[in-house]
């Protein structure tokens, strides 16, 4: 690795439900530096997805993200001139983010002329009921993981 580490920014909780998963799924929003406008597309959407629910807001937007949240992925790997997916367990961190940019990636392409609060609150409701497309990215990917298992050995 070259040059120095990045230093981690410390991520405040956000205002609404004093929550850190809720702040950087926020910030993952946030279109040049408009925290404002993402925390209202965000509230809106959650709060939404409580009513539908009958769960607390919190615990609703939770289940949501454990749904598409990711155990396993593929990383590639430079063998012998040849190029491996290698299956590789996913840190608690970068599930988190990987089950948010999914989410927020399916909300952006099922937009068709709704506003983006809507669009949303669809992807966290059906990510809620474990249907749609950022589901089927995470089968998609345990799929593949399933398939390349006889290469992780193959691990750093």
């Amino acid at each position: 690795m070259r040059g120095k580490q990045a230093k981690k920014h410390i991520i405040e909780p956000d205002g609404k439900y004093n929550n850190l998963v809720v702040a950087q799924f926020i910030n993952y929003v946030m279109k040049n530096g408009k925290k404002t406008v993402a925390e209202g597309l965000v509230y809106g959407a959650i709060d939404k997805l409580a009513e539908t629910t009958k769960l607390g807001p919190e615990e609703a937007f939770q289940r949501a993200l454990d749904n598409v949240k990711p155990k396993i992925e593929l990383r590639s790997r430079r063998v012998g001139g040849a190029n491996y997916q290698v299956p590789v367990p996913v840190t608690e961190k970068r599930q988190w983010s990987l089950a948010m940019r999914w989410i927020l990636k399916a909300a952006t392409d099922s937009r068709a002329g709704k506003n983006y609060s809507t669009s949303l609150y669809n992807q966290l409701f059906s990510a809620y009921n474990k249907e749609g497309s950022a589901v089927k990215k995470k089968e998609d990917v345990h799929k593949m993981a399933e398939a390349n298992k006889a290469f992780s050995h193959l691990t750093w």
